[in-house]
């Protein structure tokens, strides 16, 4: 089965590769940037098993994806998706293509993929699993992927560092993103690392006691957050018109 559900572990985890003390796991995880849409990609593998997947891979940098996983000598064998993207065309068909492995992104996107996640899943690799955390707002179809031991939170654009995604388009809404991230990711433990799918200032991870702290927009209550991102009167994105109809295929057909 590729997807299951969830048992419990603990594991100490770190950017590169850590040791569980007394479980004997390895976790490898490697954060790589794509500079055109500033979006982090993730790939995360059992260093033992050598079983990989990669979170929010961008179409533009999957040569660079799939030398690392060459180099590394890991089998991929997820690519998900945190949600539909609109500024970049998501890399998980040309990785599904290239190393067939499974292409996976919510149910709720309305995308197709090899895999529609909900609420409760999994994506086990080795002896690893990333939980299926829905925190819809930016889109209805987001959700962050938490590491089984709750010490990593993989966000997507539902959490920033210090900000979060914009609500004004892709059936967005303030309100809800407000209450996805205060219900299901800063009920986390304070020590989780959060690693965001963007950042424009310079910042690689936070963790949830830092963001509760620290973060502008979700330090204010639910009607102040809404006021302030109806004010933001952001631009369009650029790949928008290219990005989405792609992504709604996740892997399923060939990108433009």
């Amino acid at each position: 089965m590729l997807l299951r559900r969830l048992p419990s572990a603990a594991v100490a985890t770190a950017r590169g590769l850590a040791t569980a003390p007394g479980a004997g796991r390895q976790l490898l995880m490697r954060q790589l940037f794509e500079p055109q849409s500033c979006t982090y990609t993730y790939l995360l593998a059992d260093g033992a098993t050598g079983d990989a997947v990669i979170i929010d891979p961008v179409l533009d940098t999957v040569p660079r994806d799939l030398r690392l996983l060459r180099e590394l000598g890991l089998t991929l064998r997820y690519a998900a998706n945190t949600h539909c993207h609109a500024d970049h065309v998501t890399g998980s068909g040309a990785l599904r293509r290239a190393l067939g492995c499974a292409s996976a992104i919510s149910r709720a996107s309305g995308a197709s993929a090899d895999l529609r996640l909900g609420e409760g899943d999994e994506l086990r690799f080795g002896s690893f699993a990333l939980r299926v955390v829905p925190t819809p707002g930016h889109t209805p179809g987001c959700v962050t992927f938490v590491l089984d031991d709750s010490s990593m939170a993989f966000t997507g654009d539902a959490l920033l560092v210090r900000g979060c995604g914009r609500t004004d388009f892709q059936q967005g809404c303030a309100r809800t993103l407000h209450r996805s991230v205060h219900e299901r990711i800063f009920t986390l433990p304070e020590s989780c690392r959060i690693y965001p799918g963007h950042d424009y200032h310079g910042h690689t991870m936070s963790t949830v006691g830092e963001e509760r702290r620290h973060n502008p927009r979700l330090r204010l209550s639910a009607d102040d957050f809404v006021a302030l991102m109806e004010r933001l009167r952001l631009p369009r994105p650029r790949l928008m018109d290219v990005a989405v109809p792609a992504n709604l295929r996740c892997g399923i057909q060939d990108e433009p």
